[in-house]
């Protein structure tokens, strides 16, 4: 009820844009356009005699901040205050403004309110001539983005170091470095009522399959959001099962994992402000590759894949099968091994479940407040922190031994995961694991495992199933799942 509530006033404050054309009187339009931007500082209007004969008045509206004012001050203003020919009527006399202008200057008319505003507002120059009733747009953007440096969530020891920006022309720049093909299609639109934010739909014409194409571009154009501020906000809107734990849309800020992608037949969406790309359709096996295997030799790829496999359910089972032994299956484990285990948990109060629940749940915090602390304070916060904690947990009788080296191999091999929303889903599957763990025992993980693996059989990613190349098999793709084969064997597309 609340968020109806503020949902109808924030729709009672927002006023639309007049839809209709623009004015004769310069008078009226500037009327218009001040009213619109009331209480908007930064919005300039400079007002001078358009040297035209007869001389006309005339005024160039921009955003301070938006628009590079050197470019605007020698291109524009220098070129409309010179003498120009005689007009003997209005489109005579904005075609001898357009034809004054610098040609390396992005030029356009505009006939009505609505584009005239959003071409201020997306850092553009307008130009408004009293007797006119249309505006000259001219493209003088500052673009003040950061240097591309490399990815600080996706490091590779061989490969490209560039990552993706802030800025959609530059991210789009380095992709097409990449794709030098007409193929490569771009397709622009613009989500959000209030941020108007740019979206680019990139694809390889004859590569993508088309009515992924068209399902993409059908799911962004149904979106109705005030405002996007990260690609975030169009991914939860897009995925087929929202409340899945698995990620059916994977996110990058590497040009060389988006170029590959494309080259596989997926689809890319590049949202301004934002360097992280989404990709789609993917697949579970998407999530334990990584740029860097197809940058090194078949072998060494093939056996770091088959290691992030075994650390896959490591890191997914390893918390779960030590409550169920240590609870119900103590006759699996030889019989010093089992002393020794049942000598370190003699002092501690607490069962299995509730030991391996609080240092997981400790080593979860550890992790959060090490990312957010910064960066050189994180690190040492994270590692320090996790050794006093357990050495104390066990000093103090709270936890046993054998469960510190539990909880710190999960955590190594979590790390290994190269995807974080891929390395998150299976962080989070596991406190229900060891829920069932502790119920059932290993009866009760392996009817958890059942349900997760019903659940990845029946998800899919925009028509495609989730757990493809194993369900249905695909022997060809085979050659590139646990397994990575020479490029030699990969030359022809899946």
């Amino acid at each position: 009820m609340f968020r109806r509530l503020m949902d109808r006033l924030k729709g009672g404050q927002i006023r639309d844009l007049p839809h209709h054309g623009l004015y004769h009187d310069l008078e009226v339009n500037l009327s218009v356009l001040q009213d619109i931007f009331n209480l908007c500082f930064d919005v300039k209007y400079r007002r001078f005699k358009l040297n035209t004969e007869p001389a006309r008045e005339a005024c160039l509206i921009f955003i301070e901040n938006l628009v590079e004012v050197r470019s605007l001050e020698e291109h524009v203003m220098g070129a409309l205050t010179k003498q120009v020919a005689p007009c003997h009527a209005d489109w005579d006399l904005m075609k001898t403004v357009c034809d004054s202008l610098v040609e390396t200057l992005e030029i356009s008319l505009e006939e009505e309110f609505e584009p005239t505003v959003n071409a201020i507002l997306n850092g553009s120059a307008v130009l408004l001539v009293d007797g006119v009733n249309q505006a000259v747009r001219m493209n003088v953007k500052q673009l003040e983005r950061r240097a591309i440096n490399e990815s600080d969530t996706e490091t590779v020891i061989r490969g490209p170091r560039d990552a993706f920006v802030e800025v959609l022309s530059v991210n789009v720049t380095l992709l097409r470095r990449r794709l030098r093909t007409p193929a490569l299609k771009l397709e622009k639109l613009r989500i959000g009522t209030m941020t108007r934010t740019d979206v680019v739909v990139a694809y390889l014409d004859g590569v993508a399959e088309p009515k992924i194409v068209a399902e993409v571009k059908s799911r962004l154009a149904k979106i109705d959001i005030d405002g996007v501020l990260e690609s975030a906000y169009i991914e939860e809107f897009m995925e087929d099962v929202p409340w899945s734990p698995f990620p059916q849309i994977d996110s990058t800020e590497r040009p060389d994992k988006v170029a590959a992608g494309l080259l596989e037949g997926q689809v890319a969406v590049l949202v301004d402000n934002t360097p992280f790309a989404l990709l789609m359709p993917v697949t579970f096996f998407r999530f334990l590759f990584a740029s860097e295997d197809y940058y090194s030799r078949a072998i060494y790829a093939t056996f770091t894949r088959l290691v992030r496999f075994v650390a896959l359910n490591i890191a997914l089972i390893l918390p779960a099968t030590y409550v169920s032994i240590v609870t119900y299956h103590q006759e699996l484990l030889p019989t010093s091994l089992l002393l020794s285990i049942a000598a370190g948990r003699e002092p501690v109060p607490f069962p299995a479940f509730l030991e391996a629940f609080l240092m997981e749940t400790t080593f979860e915090i550890l992790r959060e407040a090490g990312i957010r602390l910064p960066r050189p304070v994180g690190q040492a916060t994270s590692i320090v922190g996790a050794l006093v904690i357990g050495n104390a947990a066990v000093s103090a009788g709270l936890v046993s031994p054998a469960m510190v080296i539990v909880v710190s191999l999960t955590a190594l091999a979590s790390f290994i995961i190269p995807t974080p929303s891929g390395a998150f889903a299976i962080r989070l599957l596991r406190f229900p694991l060891m829920f069932f763990a502790a119920a059932l025992g290993f009866f009760g993980v392996m009817v958890a495992l059942m349900a997760i693996l019903t659940h990845l059989c029946t998800l899919r990613s925009f028509g495609v199933p989730y757990l493809s190349l194993l369900s249905p098999v695909h022997i060809k793709g085979l050659k590139d799942s646990f397994v990575r084969a020479p490029w030699w064997m990969m030359a022809k597309r899946r």
